[in-house]
């Protein structure tokens, strides 16, 4: 069994926000010829994608060419719109909740659905939470690594965290408006260095902030295998050490201490990496994520764990049961 909890899609048909609002960046798709569409950001061209991105049944196809059993479904980061107005985004968050959902229960052997929420304001935010894991019976959510700015360690989320621990949800957490991202345009930076610094940023926000110690039944996991969070832990836990009075003004326990009470996925394209996170952050925090169907994630999900981790009982762990374990979905 193969467990994809990286995944993203998106609905065929979307409305046109940014003329029912009249404003923003909200995106769009404009099907301009067979199996393609334009994402159109505002009333600006994005990115160009393909039907692998909304149709259940071409991501079907192509998961069993790849032996993936199941997909975790999540929105698309420029999705998340957490700059709108909270009202306009809690009803962005509404209809691609409702998609995924819908997907989810149309094929429930092959995919589990994440929401999204309108964090930018942390009432609507939990409640549509709640509606997500009692409704729409979804395990968790998708958020971004920062919101508008704002750390995950903020006492904003407070209310979030705590809402989501007791409800058990599963958070994916994913990076997005990556920290100096204007300054580096040129050669897809924001995606090569900005994305695993903001994994790492999210991590150590959380840790340092005391998320974890305040909340320690919280189910999270990071994408992209960590980002740089896993090569720097090193670093981390020595400026803990030698500056507390910078380092530990927050949370006065060793960050080094938190490995193993969050998830990351396995996506770093690298077999010496996957040792290298697998030893360091422990085998059994460590899921298959693929970031299908874009072109940055593994193009054969799972294939790097299968053709390099010679124990089976790693293996089937990597592949599936830690998923298992994260989502708290035992029925495959």
């Amino acid at each position: 069994m193969k467990i994809d909890i990286h995944t993203h899609i998106m609905p065929e048909k979307i409305p046109n926000w940014f003329e029912k609002f009249g404003y923003g960046d909200f995106i769009t798709l404009q099907h301009h010829k067979p199996c393609c569409a334009k994402m159109i950001k505002g009333d600006t061209f994005f990115r160009e994608v393909e039907h692998n991105c909304w149709d259940a049944d071409v991501r079907i196809n192509e998961m069993d060419d790849t032996e993936v059993s199941i997909q975790v479904l999540s929105t698309i980061p420029v999705l998340f719109n957490y700059w709108a107005n909270p009202k306009h985004g809690l009803e962005t968050s509404r209809f691609f909740n409702d998609h995924i959902a819908s997907v989810a229960a149309a094929h429930p052997t092959r995919f589990v659905g994440l929401g999204t929420l309108p964090l930018q304001n942390i009432d609507l935010a939990i409640k549509e939470l709640e509606r997500c894991i009692t409704e729409l019976k979804m395990p968790g959510v998708e958020i971004g690594s920062n919101i508008n700015g704002k750390n995950l360690s903020d006492p904003y989320f407070n209310p979030f965290w705590e809402a989501a621990e007791k409800l058990g949800a599963s958070i994916f957490v994913h990076p997005w408006e990556m920290m100096g991202e204007n300054d580096m345009q040129r050669y897809w930076l924001p995606w090569l260095v900005g994305m695993p610094a903001e994994t790492s940023r999210a991590i150590c926000s959380m840790i340092f902030g005391g998320v974890f110690e305040r909340y320690p039944y919280l189910k999270v996991a990071f994408a992209h295998g960590g980002g740089s969070f896993p090569s720097t832990i090193g670093r981390i836990e020595h400026g803990f050490n030698v500056r507390p009075d910078l380092c530990a003004i927050d949370n006065p326990h060793n960050p080094r201490n938190y490995i193993g009470k969050f998830w990351i996925d396995a996506l770093v394209h690298d077999p010496q990496a996957l040792d290298f996170i697998v030893d360091i952050m422990g085998a059994d925090k460590i899921c298959m994520g693929s970031d299908y169907p874009f072109p940055l994630g593994e193009h054969h999900p799972g294939k790097l764990i299968e053709s390099h981790i010679q124990d089976k009982a790693i293996q089937e762990q990597l592949l599936a049961k830690n998923a298992m374990d994260w989502l708290g979905v035992y029925r495959f």
